[in-house]
């Protein structure tokens, strides 16, 4: 299966670009091919998406709109087609993948909502027979950057917001996973989107995504990924004055204090510390326990993790599926080596599935490590992969500082029975989102999505407040007096 760019409507021809494997990570089977685009398809979709961006502005939300209700419909039909495609590229167990599927068709459904909506405000004005109001309007061409391990729910985070308020985009989704991206542009196609408005051009960051951060004519970049990365296109795209949404790493923690339902918190943990192996923003690669339950939580974590089962996520008994490729494994497996070199204690796991039925495949095992301090190189830096760190504290004050002391600030969460801490965490932990009594992942499409510090700047996906990145407020007055009025200086008249 040889992939195609999505250009101006219509597939284009890969005869002069360079092609390279889709592979999936359960088994190292070829799925697919896709090209390496260069400056020129990129140009092309720019110039596409620009000319089609006036009269899709022009088109009244409510119609925007119903192309959204029937892209919903799409995906819901097409789930467990494209579940099954997705746990094949990525590698996550197929009941996350249909998770993620219903994720895009969850946040089809609310976005449509927002046609009807599309808030803006009304004001009295200080002045007589003068109207106030500001309303959204839609900024242009939006560049949107994807990463490989949610090639679909992120992608319409980013694409549904941009679309219903009058944008136009181009989409760079991650070259490890982009057989999803392929088959929302055939959507996109089916539902008769008209042409330019979405656009799919595949290839390496290093051309298609800065020759888009860079391009004059697109004026938005919407990016998910790694802190890294992220602060390079936020220094880019800052010489070019254009709005950049950055989403990027995590280091997250589960905090269970003396008085939590540990059988609750193991649950939460084990979700969230290994679920699509580690390889979530918001994974759990931190337990902060209280001193006198850790041990009774070791025991019982070291039990349910025992029960896991790993392998291809197609197969339905399966908990745990592959990491992406070779180089996860290898990042993964320095870590771990890192880990044992700083003292911490491997309690569990600790390397790579090798032999048959694993050989073929990127695996590796569950990994929890105790007995870590809070300074150590396994405590601050995101692994990305199934290793969970346990840091020890006497405290609800201690455990919040151990939380807050990381670069990052996406996800927390918090296991007690004691209203009163629960509600002192929810003040002082330093992140975008915070659970109670329940793990670090789970976020739902009608709240916003980010976080503080390294782990973005300031912007949001998902929710009402996604909105906020893809529109430009304009601010509106009306004088009807039949006279010049003078804000601030002819107030009293």
């Amino acid at each position: 299966m040889e992939l195609q760019n999505f250009i101006d409507g219509k597939w284009t021809s890969n005869d002069e670009l360079q092609t390279i494997p889709v592979v999936n990570p359960a088994n190292s089977e070829q799925l697919a091919s896709v090209p390496l685009s260069t400056k020129q398809q990129v140009e092309e979709a720019v110039a596409a998406a620009k000319k089609a961006q006036k009269s899709w502005a022009l088109t009244p939300a409510p119609k925007r709109a119903d192309y959204l209700y029937e892209i919903g419909h799409k995906l819901k039909e097409k789930k467990e087609y494209l579940a099954q495609i997705l746990t094949k590229e990525m590698g996550k167990v197929i009941e996350e993948a249909r998770g993620e599927v219903q994720e895009g068709v969850d946040m089809a459904f609310y976005m449509a909502g927002e046609g009807r909506r599309l808030f803006g405000e009304t004001t009295p004005s200080e002045l007589a027979d003068k109207f106030a109001m500001s309303v959204r309007a839609p900024i242009g061409v939006v560049g949107l950057i994807t990463p490989w391990n949610f090639p679909i729910a992120i992608a319409t985070w980013k694409s549904f917001p941009a679309l219903v308020a009058g944008n136009t985009f181009i989409w760079k989704p991650a070259t490890e996973t982009p057989m999803m991206a392929f088959e929302m542009a055939k959507i996109f196609e089916e539902v008769g989107l008209p042409a330019g408005v979405a656009n799919i051009v595949f290839g390496a960051g290093s051309t298609v995504g800065t020759e888009l951060i860079e391009h004059p004519d697109v004026k938005v970049i919407s990016f998910t990924g790694s802190t890294e990365t992220g602060s390079k296109i936020a220094e880019l795209g800052g010489r070019h004055l254009k709005k950049i949404s950055l989403e990027m790493g995590g280091k997250n923690a589960v905090i269970v204090m003396e008085d939590a339902d540990l059988q609750l918190a193991v649950e939460g943990i084990i979700w969230s510390a290994f679920g699509t192996a580690g390889q979530r923003c918001t994974a759990c690669s931190r337990v902060i326990v209280h001193k006198d339950v850790k041990n009774k939580l070791e025991q019982m974590l070291v039990e349910e993790i025992s029960k896991l089962t790993i392998g291809d996520g197609l197969d339905p008994t399966i908990k745990i599926g592959p990491v992406i490729n070779g180089a996860a494994l290898e990042k993964i497996n320095h870590y771990v080596q890192v880990g044992k070199q700083e003292g911490a204690t491997l309690l569990v796991g600790g390397k790579s599935l090798t032999s048959p039925p694993f050989n073929k495949g990127f695996y590796f095992e569950p990994t929890v490590f105790t007995n870590v301090k809070n300074d150590m190189d396994i405590a601050q830096e995101e692994i990305f992969g199934p290793v969970l760190s346990i840091i020890e504290v006497a405290s609800l004050e201690e455990a919040i500082e151990v939380n807050n002391s990381v670069k990052f600030g996406l996800s927390s969460s918090i296991f007690s029975q004691d209203v009163n801490k629960i509600f002192k965490a929810q003040r002082d932990l330093d992140t975008g989102i915070v659970y109670v009594n329940a793990g670090t992942t789970g976020a739902e499409i009608h709240l916003p999505f980010g976080g503080t510090k390294g782990t973005g700047n300031g912007h949001r996906d998902s929710g009402q407040a996604a909105l906020d990145v893809y529109t430009e407020w304009k601010s509106i007055y009306v004088d009807y007096s039949g006279k010049l009025q003078r804000a601030q200086i002819d107030t009293e008249n």
